[in-house]
């Protein structure tokens, strides 16, 4: 990785790697790297380091400012050879993936020899700095994970997830929440939330001036949402049908029974889209016209381009977790929360683990308190089985879009028989959802179809409330043939997207009505305030 200055060898990949590249495209990467190492050798006062990494006051001197410009260098390189390699798009997405992540493990602002500023720390702190790392390093090792911010700074139901409400119905996959209107008059139907399973669901309902919820019931909603179980040994069986069965369609019930409407609104986010639209695709099937609209977040329905999660995923890694915690040979178990976590954080390791390694560890500092942060370290589990079905027939076999290819729920499913109008959105820089993909359920649901594109990622992009104004969006009422085209068409427009959906979602709220201030029914009393007790499971006691 760190070639000598004056070795004369180039950083260099596997051997087996490097003979899949082409000999004239792998002799104009090396021209080209010594070129630019010459350079460096012969002006290093020109030396001129454009990384944050780097930014310190402390990289500024001709020694740090070389082992920067000389890492950069060296992973430029890399990347150069990686991106050359012929083979399959999944064998290539693979090295680049890996190339990636030793580049930037391999960074000198991680390592207390190369990095000056820990240096200085050390230093002036007469090595209380490293005392401080030593014992943030023993705590985390404890939890199992880099610590990304003050945990203790955060309570569920005290200063995040506070939207009020009552929980109206438990069972043992969900609690059901319902809030408490804050208009006078509300739309007849009501609005029921489904968030992923793989997160807590108050990414929806973080603080009051970026809560989706909120937002939701100030426009005149009666909000309901699935907060999901965090899932225990007890739950090891639980397969993909449950959760759309005695999951999403039994939320669906519910509501519909206390709205005393025939027809409710509802909204999936992520995977619990995907679990959303599996469900109303049983309903179809059952004749079952219970929703009126239906609201997709960053979903994916279509897994032909799964983005970087395809690098995780082949036929050997599903076949050992099915073998493993899938029911496979009678062996059940779960998908621990903590490996999913750590997974999803090394999908961007400069931001989401070696930035907390040099702070945390070689510099001594606590993290600062951040919510999205601890909502995004507060892990939940997965039901093997129900893990090991959504691996194999979606992201491996991507057969959710093949008309009864698959059946759920004792019903062959056929997304196309959903013929509700729909409201896609997707995010542009979205590294776990790719926009592009997100984009073909418009080809799939079958009903009129609206699709919005919002700015930033996965997360970013959809919690951005208006009262802000920060971002942008891409609205284009027509819709293409390919993603592209809708792109190239579309308008782009300042500030947030929640007004835009709002405004498209009050069509299909039916007339208004005077807010109830009684919560559930004779059938569905209120069994404890928002936020209940299943949101509030850790993953260390979910497993016990």
């Amino acid at each position: 990785m760190f070639a000598g200055m004056n070795s004369g060898v180039a950083p260099s990949l596997a051997p087996h790697h490097m003979a899949l590249i082409p000999p004239e495209r792998l002799a104009e990467i090396q021209k080209e790297y010594f070129t630019e190492l010459a350079h460096l050798a012969t002006n290093p006062e020109a030396i001129e380091v454009k990384d944050r990494r780097f930014s310190g006051k402390a990289w500024h001197s001709s020694w740090s400012k070389m082992i920067a410009a000389t890492y950069l260098l060296n992973s430029k390189h890399l990347l150069a050879l990686a991106k050359a390699v012929e083979a399959d798009e999944k064998t290539r997405t693979k090295i680049l993936f890996t190339t990636e992540q030793m580049i930037d493990a391999l960074s000198p602002s991680n390592f207390i020899a190369t990095n000056p500023e820990v240096l200085e720390n050390i230093i002036s702190s007469q090595g209380q700095s490293i005392q401080n790392g030593i014992v943030n390093l023993l705590g985390d090792l404890k939890k199992g994970k880099v610590s990304l911010t003050d945990e203790s700074a955060f309570e569920v139901g005290k200063n995040i997830a506070t939207t009020e409400g009552q929980v109206v119905f438990r069972n043992d996959l969900f609690e059901l929440i319902q809030y408490t209107p804050l208009t006078e008059t509300v739309y007849e139907r009501p609005y029921l939330m489904v968030p992923p399973c793989i997160n807590k669901y108050y990414i929806l309902d973080l603080q009051a001036d970026n809560s989706v919820v909120r937002y939701m019931v100030e426009q005149g909603h009666t909000v309901f949402l699935v907060s999901w179980k965090n899932p225990d040994a007890s739950m090891s069986k639980v397969t993909w049908d449950d959760y759309v069965g005695d999951g999403v369609i039994k939320a669906i019930e519910v509501v519909k029974d206390i709205g005393t409407t025939d027809q409710i609104n509802v909204l999936g986010f992520c995977v619990g889209g995907t679990l959303t639209s599996t469900a109303l695709a049983v309903l179809a099937a059952r004749k079952k016209d219970y929703v009126a609209s239906l609201t997709l977040l960053t979903t994916l329905l279509d897994f032909t381009d799964t983005g970087i999660l395809d690098v995780f995923i082949d036929e050997g890694m599903v076949k050992l977790r099915e073998s493993t915690i899938g029911g496979e040979g009678g062996h059940y178990g779960m998908m621990s929360g903590l490996d999913l976590g750590n997974t999803f954080s090394f999908l961007r390791p400069n931001d989401l683990v070696w930035n907390y390694v040099v702070e945390n560890y070689l510099k001594g500092n606590s993290p600062p308190p951040f919510d999205l942060l601890y909502w995004n370290g507060d892990s939940t589990n997965l039901p093997g089985p129900m893990y090991c079905w959504y691996l194999r027939h979606t992201y491996l076999q991507n057969e959710l879009v093949k008309p009864g290819k698959l059946t759920v729920c004792g019903e062959k499913v056929d997304l196309g028989k959903i013929t509700v109008p729909a409201y896609i959105y997707a995010s542009h820089d979205d590294h776990i959802v790719p926009w592009k993909s997100a984009y073909e359920s418009t080809h799939i649901l079958k009903g009129k179809n609206r699709f919005v594109l919002g700015a930033s990622g996965h997360i970013a992009g959809v919690i951005n409330p208006p009262a802000k104004n920060k971002r942008h969006y891409f609205e284009n009422n027509k819709l293409a043939k390919t993603a592209d085209e809708w792109l190239a068409a579309a308008k782009d427009i300042k500030g947030s997207w929640w007004p835009n959906y709002a405004k498209w979602l009050e069509q299909f709220g039916g007339k208004k009505i005077k807010a109830s201030k009684t919560f559930g029914n004779a059938q569905y009393k209120k069994l404890e305030a928002a936020p209940g007790k299943y949101v509030k499971e850790k993953v260390s006691a979910a497993t016990q």
